[in-house]
């Protein structure tokens, strides 16, 4: 060091000491990297991935913690969805229907993919009726009552679909009945996109396996479900839908008519389209 920039470094300390400093942290000098060759120019973004940041900006993980090496605990998380496949109806024997349906429900049974619901269920609710059923009935979640029993329709929405099935002049175990969970959401919420989509698998393979003619779903979730739309169950009402070689009917769910008893009506008008299309009249007396 020259003795100007020495003399010059003094008074600057000087001044600074007049002006009340008396400590200060040292800061070790930063060091120029080597460079060893010449950097290659940045690639130039495209439009699309210069108004769009990119994920792989920044690789930390995404629950590592933002001071030290050490990560976070992972939250819980759902597992993701099976892959979907293409929906093909499967022509079984009688037996043949019941031993897949034996299996898939074995499956289901211990099936954690909602890490939420397989905590909190008491049972899963896989479905019952006749595997050879002509008509199947796809509903929203397990409650209380049916999480309790393993049986889907079985508390007070169950009692009014019973009611809707003996005035269609039909029983039960006419039909198969299942729901878009098998696991009952806690609180009776609504099922979740993801829980859905980790419990479709299951209710491929049961409409597959039972092939029905017809399809009624109860409600917008099993509705808005099979179909992949978000149109109001008001919107769906009244037409046929196709999925695989059933023709589906949406209708309302029994539950919403518990609360809004002039719906029945409605209800009742969709009933009498769908098996009109069956061939059968029941208007007649």
């Amino acid at each position: 060091m020259s003795d100007e920039v020495r003399w010059a470094a003094i008074q600057m300390l000087e001044s600074w000491r007049r002006s009340g400093l008396s400590t200060w942290q040292h800061i070790a000098p930063a060091v120029a990297p080597v460079r060893t060759a010449p950097e290659a120019p940045p690639p130039t973004a495209s439009p699309a991935s210069a108004s769009t940041p990119s994920r792989l900006a920044n690789p930390r993980p995404l629950f590592q913690a933002e001071v030290g090496d050490a990560p976070l605990p992972r939250r819980a998380t759902t597992a993701a969805p099976a892959p979907r496949t293409p929906f093909v109806p499967l022509d079984l024997s009688p037996q043949d229907r019941i031993a897949r349906l034996a299996e898939l429900k074995t499956c289901v049974a211990g099936c954690t993919r909602c890490g939420e619901l397989a905590r909190t269920r008491t049972q899963t609710v896989f479905g019952v009726g006749n595997p050879s059923a002509k008509i199947l009935f796809i509903g929203e979640a397990p409650g209380a009552d049916e999480d309790a029993q393993g049986e889907p329709f079985v508390g007070k929405a169950g009692q009014k679909l019973n009611d809707i099935i003996a005035a269609c002049k039909l029983k039960r175990e006419d039909i198969y009945i299942c729901n878009v969970l098998r696991c009952r959401p806690p609180g009776n919420r609504l099922p979740a996109p993801e829980e859905a989509a980790n419990c479709r698998e299951w209710l491929d393979g049961q409409i597959a396996t039972v092939n029905p003619e017809y399809i009624v779903c109860w409600g917008s979730c099993a509705a808005q479900n099979l179909l992949g739309t978000e149109l109001a169950i008001g919107k769906l009402r009244g037409k046929f839908y196709e999925y695989g070689r059933a023709k589906v009917l949406c209708t309302y769910h029994p539950s919403y008519l518990l609360r809004n008893p002039p719906a029945k009506k409605d209800v009742w008008e969709d009933m009498k389209f769908l098996f009109r299309d069956m061939g059968i009249d029941l208007s007649a007396k």
